[in-house]
């Protein structure tokens, strides 16, 4: 079973492709920052679950929290987390669509690709925006 036509057959297996066969595409770079924003979620979620105890615990939890939230480094955390959350979502979305069996061929890959970042940094922009000027 290892010699077919009397060769090694792990001599004339072919190597698995590498990072550097292939050239970036939108679609691949979009399934790495899909992996990346699942892992921020576990961070942001560590820290909304601290946010929770805070207001939990009293007073003095409770501002020391908020304060944390409400520094520069506080709300560019948010701003990351609330980045990562809408771009796993859409890239869920995106996901679904695949398996329905839609936006397969070359076109619309990249298209739903772009999509995905799109929706992701505009809804980040107007959530974060609404925030701070609604209240």
């Amino acid at each position: 079973m290892a010699e077919l036509n009397g060769g090694n057959l792990a001599a004339r297996r072919p190597l698995s492709p590498h990072l550097s066969v292939y050239r970036p595409m939108m679609t691949m770079m979009m399934s790495i920052a899909h992996r990346i924003t699942g892992g921020a979620l576990y961070v942001g979620t560590i820290l909304l679950v601290w946010y929770l105890l805070a207001a939990a615990s009293g007073g003095a939890a409770f501002s020391t929290a908020s304060s944390f939230l409400g520094s520069i480094f506080g709300q560019f955390i948010l701003l990351c987390f609330t980045f990562a959350f809408l771009h796993h979502f859409f890239g869920g979305v995106r996901h679904m669509i695949w398996d329905a069996g839609y936006g397969l061929d070359h076109p619309m890959r990249e298209y739903l690709a772009v999509g995905t970042l799109a929706a992701s940094l505009a809804c980040t922009v107007i959530l974060f925006a609404a925030a701070h000027f609604i209240g």
